[in-house]
């Protein structure tokens, strides 16, 4: 029998090494073809960003545990709210892919949108569930939306450079 603080364990830091897999070649994208475009005087710098999405996984990633503890595990129960975080997990690995790797920034500021509503949905999912785990994914829901003006940017101020 595992120990009792696995799955917390799992849940916490599933979000993080996702992203971190996913993510794998875009690093050089970010210092080469990122470094190259036109930013709003009020976009965060570059340093910012791992921190705060670690933070942020961290804490979506410990929500979910309380999510799948309180119904359960995987049950049919867990299906909606667990889904929809997970469609929110996809669209959200996938943006560096889509953003820095083909270097699509309509496509990218479309899929913000996406992302943003989609974490909305999950606090909304959460919320009669438990609260602490709702309140856990709100943040990213905050970030996602700065996130998703500073795209909007992105692609008004470098169109020229949108594939």
């Amino acid at each position: 029998m595992p120990p009792s603080w696995l799955p917390a364990l799992g849940f916490t830091i599933f979000p993080t090494v996702g992203s971190g897999i996913v993510q794998i070649g875009t690093q050089e994208q970010i210092n080469v073809w990122f470094s190259t475009l036109r930013k709003p005087s009020w976009c965060p710098p570059n340093w910012v960003f791992p921190p705060v999405w670690t933070a942020l996984y961290t804490s979506m990633g410990y929500g979910s545990y309380l999510i799948w503890k309180e119904l359960g595990g995987f049950t049919e129960d867990a299906l909606l709210p667990l889904g929809v975080y997970a469609t929110y997990l996809a669209l959200n690995w996938s943006w560096s892919q889509v953003f820095f790797g083909a270097h699509k920034i309509k496509l990218g500021f479309f899929q913000t949108i996406l992302m943003t509503g989609s974490a909305a949905a999950t606090v909304v999912a959460w919320l009669p569930i438990n609260r602490t785990a709702a309140y856990l994914m709100a943040p990213a829901v905050a970030w996602l939306t700065l996130e998703t003006a500073l795209c909007y940017r992105f692609w008004r101020d470098n169109i020229d450079k949108d594939k």
